[in-house]
């Protein structure tokens, strides 16, 4: 009985030790080949797993697919109402398809929808021959946008994700598409959390069986074969907090579920996020040497956010380092010290702090007098 009760009391005392310092547990295990689970906003990561590891993407390759459409429609290229004509590669399409028929006219509309709903290989084809005239070519396009992102261990060779050995990506790459998708195409992006599709007849459910079980959930994309296993890209907004979660290699499409909620129920339940500064806002100002005005406000070029464990915002400290005797000419934006944030004395993260206005220099007179009180700077 005595021992018990001393058992007990050591694991009181373990329990209000860990509740006082407010650190949130070890992330859940994951049986995925590789997984990463990062706050949209913020960036930050808050759990993964051989997150820059080159795998099969499968039809997660979609999401690049769709990437590539979203911005020949925005530039006017392509519109939703083309009819495209339904080539034979595309209508022979293997693995998921919408069905389409061939040499019959579809719209880039429908096709959208067939690709992000169904994970349809021949939507996805027939929308590549249209936008670049080949699957290959297409894929070119494909891969000069992944560069553009940063998808520095991504490399395309066609619009499904059908396996080829030098078709790959990684998790992390795959947010990056991801987070691009959501920010820059918030109205297409509502595709992604359709449910059901009806075309030719044919009435095609979502993959992503989330969608149902979890009302925060409003994207994005399933994949599967048999290499890769079964793969899950989701995206969940929860009040004001957006995390985006990637499992690859998982052993069933129940696991790819249970994996995908686990990491996104962890990620809200113990982190929090908050915007701390917006794009612009004047944080302080700094002498200006040898320029027409002497002082310069400094702040971001971007929203600065910040992902911290729960019940922790009072413990945050926001500084600033700035560079010495800086001399104009200066450029709006151009960096001259950083902004750091702290956590319990900790650094959580340092962003650039700029200049939020040009400063031409100045005449002689100015540069004369900015010379000598340099001097005894």
């Amino acid at each position: 009985m005595q021992n018990s009760v001393v058992s007990l009391f050591l694991c009181l005392i373990l329990i209000t030790a860990a509740a006082a310092q407010n650190a949130p547990p070890e992330p859940p295990t994951v049986a995925a080949t590789g997984y990463l689970l990062i706050d949209l906003d913020s960036d930050m990561v808050l759990a993964a797993k051989d997150s820059d590891q080159r795998l099969e993407p499968a039809s997660l390759t979609k999401i690049m697919t769709a990437y590539v459409v979203f911005h020949e429609l925005q530039s006017g290229s392509v519109k939703l109402g083309d009819e495209v004509l339904v080539s034979e590669k595309a209508w022979k399409a293997p693995g998921s398809r919408m069905f389409i028929e061939v040499n019959k006219r579809v719209t880039v509309e429908d096709l959208l929808k067939g690709m992000i709903i169904q994970s349809g290989n021949d939507a996805s084809i027939a929308l590549a021959e249209h936008v670049a005239g080949s699957e290959e070519a297409f894929a070119n396009l494909m891969n000069d946008y992944a560069r553009r992102l940063g998808m520095d261990n991504t490399h395309f060779v066609n619009a499904t994700g059908l396996p080829d050995p030098d078709h790959y990506t990684t998790p992390h790459d795959i947010v990056r598409v991801t987070e691009a998708t959501i920010r820059e195409f918030p109205e297409f992006y509502k595709l992604y959390s359709v449910k059901e599709f009806t075309f030719n007849d044919i009435r095609q459910h979502n993959r992503n069986n989330l969608l149902w079980r979890d009302d925060s959930v409003d994207g994005v994309k399933t994949g599967h074969t048999e290499n890769a296993g079964f793969c899950l890209v989701a995206s969940a907004k929860r009040e004001n907090m957006r995390l985006v979660s990637v499992v690859m290699g998982t052993a069933s499409e129940k696991a790819r579920l249970s994996e995908s909620q686990s990491l996104l129920n962890y990620g809200f339940r113990f982190f929090e996020t908050h915007r701390l500064y917006g794009a612009n806002d004047n944080l302080t100002r700094t002498r200006v040497w040898m320029g027409e005005d002497e002082q310069v406000s400094l702040g971001l070029a971007k929203d600065l956010f910040v992902t911290i464990p729960r019940r922790q915002y009072d413990k945050l400290n926001a500084r600033t380092e700035i560079q010495p005797l800086i001399e104009a000419p200066l450029a709006k934006g151009q960096k001259v010290g950083d902004v750091i944030v702290e956590l319990d004395g900790q650094e959580v993260l340092r962003r650039p702090l700029v200049a939020l206005a040009d400063v031409a220099e100045g005449g002689l007179w100015r540069k004369a007098v900015d010379s000598v009180l340099m001097m005894l700077e």
